[in-house]
């Protein structure tokens, strides 16, 4: 079994997208698509912005959605996983991938979701950091035990959790846990809280906008963050994407879960094609990974 999965923010880099749009009419097409479906041509950004510009919200997150949906029609034909997966923005590629959500939709979504993501970040001063070296339990430990909001926002491979929270919650984690033997502790320099109860009114901005769009069975199981298992239930689908936001990201147990499953191989589609692979070569070195 095979599987494509799918980056979230972070994969981005500058000129994204320039050598798919000058090579192939079809991700030219899509790319003009999403152009004309955004009202701006975000190509421009994607093609000769800089670091910073790519580092908006509103930018990044349709830039790496467009970029990974660009690559899998690209593959047409040979782009036949045995299941998907994306890490939090990636959900939403995957799902376009899948036949599970039109183009159209997906992209609207994900537009929807940089903009309220964005305001929510706007409300509350808040940040999030990478802990390095510590076992999960310790860190969920550490940060309940902690008055300021902060938790567990991103299990992204063994020994590396994002938490996320108020900037005071999330800078006396980084205090806690250094003090319990964290390799390391940064804070990121990222808008905001992300995949914490501060995006709730995020959420509820997304929510209606989830809910009127329409989702189709996929064409193989799409394994969610929410709770890392297979779903090809609608419903089921369009459920985990409204608590997608507010909930951690389970890459791990994603990971873990797909290679208990029988997946043999991890192709990554989309933005700098190293992220997520290397997130899976933490969970096993050795395990076949490459980039579409």
């Amino acid at each position: 079994m095979k599987a494509y999965i799918f980056p979230g923010q972070g994969a981005q880099f500058e000129g994204m997208g320039k050598d798919l749009y000058d090579s192939s009419d079809i991700a030219r097409d899509v790319m003009e698509l999403a152009n004309d479906l955004l009202g701006f041509r975000i190509t421009d950004v994607m093609f000769k912005g800089n670091a910073e510009d790519l580092k908006q919200t509103r930018i990044t997150q349709p830039a790496i959605f467009l970029h990974s949906i660009a690559k899998a029609r690209i593959a047409g034909d040979a782009f036949r996983p045995d299941a998907v997966a994306g890490h939090s923005l990636g959900e939403f590629s995957a799902l376009v991938a899948a036949g599970a959500l039109s183009f159209e939709e997906g992209l609207q979504l994900v537009y929807n979701r940089a903009l309220a993501m964005q305001k929510a970040c706007e409300a509350v001063e808040s940040t999030m950091a990478a802990i390095l070296g510590l076992e999960d339990e310790v860190v969920e430990k550490v940060c309940s035990e902690i008055e300021a909001l902060v938790v567990p926002a991103n299990y992204n491979s063994p020994g590396q959790l994002v938490v996320s929270g108020t900037v005071a919650g999330v800078e006396k984690a980084v205090e806690k846990l250094q003090e319990a033997g964290a390799r390391r502790a940064v804070v990121l320099q990222v808008g905001g809280a992300f995949h914490s109860p501060l995006m709730q009114p995020a959420k509820e901005e997304l929510q209606a906008a989830i809910e009127k769009a329409r989702f189709f069975p996929p064409s193989c199981p799409v394994y969610q963050n929410v709770d890392a298992q297979p779903h090809t239930n609608p419903e089921e689908i369009q459920a985990n994407l409204i608590a997608q936001l507010t909930a951690p990201v389970r890459w791990t147990q994603t990971m873990e879960k797909m290679i208990s499953d029988g997946v043999a191989e991890f192709i990554e589609v989309g933005g700098n094609g190293k992220t997520l692979q290397g997130l899976v070569k933490k969970i096993d070195r050795k395990f076949p990974t490459s980039a579409l």
